[in-house]
């Protein structure tokens, strides 16, 4: 089991509990509404009361709900020590040797060893990849038929990051294919309800879970081998080799477990969010002519700073993952003008920050042009959350959607359309467009 360093400074002040107001609804109904429909709930009552306020939430329990940048930035940057990882978070599904399990310094040192793969040089050599998957995948479109392209979007993911992440193609890697889709779907909505005492056998969702697995598991055990096997171990430069290889300051090295659970991290989070958000982008731009236009005239230059500006609009406007949590370990907390307890949760509404006026003026409107030729605010567009718990793989997310988008506009002409937006749709962690973002492409002749 992995120990979470805690630092020796001096304990934090034992102040004066003074929480943000709570809305005066029952507690069970704050939970339910939470749970069927948390974006909607969230909305509402930041409506009435603001920047802050204080909620009863299913599986986190009390917990202040902010929704005001400065305070986000508050909870991001503070000591590790006195606001860590959200309890419970997804290493209830990802096991307990992900990163998401991870607090204080065991977090910041396996940070340091997820790192380099998804940095810089390491980006630019996975844009072949990016390509590849995406006209591999595009071979079998519809020809100037409708069609919904986030589960295209969703294997064009996956098969990149399978690539990024062992290196190679193989009938293992058709093993994971078969796997980790379905894995991801039913984890993603078990991951934000109570975790039962058993799992009620195989045929209880998580009994299915839990097969899943452990065919996981078998097919990792036979791709470490094969990889410390093979003769150019030492050169190799996907993530599983570079893994290996790596070793902590003081020496040591991550344990079988803790790599199986760190590459199912890998492949859970770095497929289903950057899918999510490709198929809003083909949902968006299908029905703003102008953007369209734009990006295709762009899509045959070497430029993308527009490209960039409808992504950035997109992660804005159709926010995937809707909230960043901590867990107050020091007795109090202060947070504004408020001192939150020990063993509350502090919950950043994403989703809101995203759609605040006083930096996103206009904020229901679609508008790519408020993002070019600047970036956004740092605390104000926070899709891949903040602090030190961001995450690790945005740059590599964000260069994956630029090429996919530009070589989809350079080999199709995308159909606009007048239909009304598609609604969101929760898959537990993710929202996505409630109809596959469906859309009518023709082939480049």
């Amino acid at each position: 089991m992995t120990t979470v360093h805690r630092s020796t400074k001096p304990a934090a002040l034992d102040l004066p509990v003074r929480l943000p107001p709570a809305p005066r609804i029952p507690r069970l109904a704050q939970a339910l509404g939470f749970s069927l429909s948390r974006q909607w709930t969230v909305e509402q009552i930041a409506r009435r009361y603001g920047d802050a306020f204080t909620m009863t939430l299913p599986v986190f329990g009390p917990t202040v709900m902010i929704t005001e940048p400065t305070l986000a930035k508050q909870v991001f940057m503070a000591n590790t020590d006195d606001v860590g990882n959200i309890q419970p978070n997804l290493s209830r599904v990802l096991g307990s040797g992900s990163v998401f399990a991870l607090d204080g310094m065991d977090h910041r040192r396996r940070r340091k060893l997820l790192t380099p793969p998804f940095h810089g040089k390491s980006i630019k050599n996975y844009e072949t990849i990016f390509e590849e998957e995406t006209l591999r995948e595009a071979a079998n479109w519809p020809d100037g038929q409708p069609f919904e392209t986030l589960e295209p979007m969703m294997r064009i993911t996956l098969n990149v990051i399978l690539r990024a992440v062992f290196g190679a193609d193989g009938a293992q890697l058709d093993e994971l294919r078969r796997i980790i889709p379905p894995w991801v779907t039913l984890g993603s909505r078990l991951s934000v309800l109570p975790t039962p005492q058993r799992t009620y056998g195989r045929f209880s969702p998580w009994g299915r879970l839990a097969t899943y697995r452990r065919q996981y598991d078998e097919v990792i055990g036979r791709l470490i081998d094969a990889v410390q096997a093979d003769p150019a171990f030492d050169t190799r430069d996907d993530v599983l080799a570079l893994l290996l290889r790596s070793t902590y300051e003081d020496g040591s090295s991550m344990s079988r477990q803790d790599i199986g659970d760190e590459l199912l991290t890998l492949l859970a989070a770095g497929h289903e969010t950057t899918a999510a958000t490709l198929g809003w982008v083909f949902e968006r731009i299908s029905r703003h002519p102008d953007v369209l236009a734009k990006l295709a005239a762009e899509a045959d230059t070497d430029d993308n700073d527009y490209r960039q500006a409808v992504i950035l609009e997109v992660q804005r406007a159709r926010t995937i993952i809707d909230f960043a949590g901590r867990h107050v370990y020091a007795p109090t907390f202060e947070l504004g003008e408020w001192v939150v307890p020990q063993g509350y949760s502090i919950v950043v509404a994403i989703r809101e920050v995203h759609h605040r006026s006083q930096d996103f003026p206009d904020p229901q409107r679609f508008d790519p042009q408020r993002f070019v030729g600047q970036r956004p605010p740092t605390l104000s567009h926070i899709p891949f959350g903040g602090g030190t718990r961001r995450c690790v793989g945005a740059a590599f997310a964000n260069v994956e959607m630029d090429v996919v988008l530009r070589t989809v506009l350079r080999h199709f002409t995308i159909e606009t359309t007048a239909a009304a937006g598609e609604k969101m749709h929760s898959r537990g962690v993710a929202y996505t467009p409630a109809d596959g973002g469906r859309v009518v492409m023709r082939r480049r002749r």
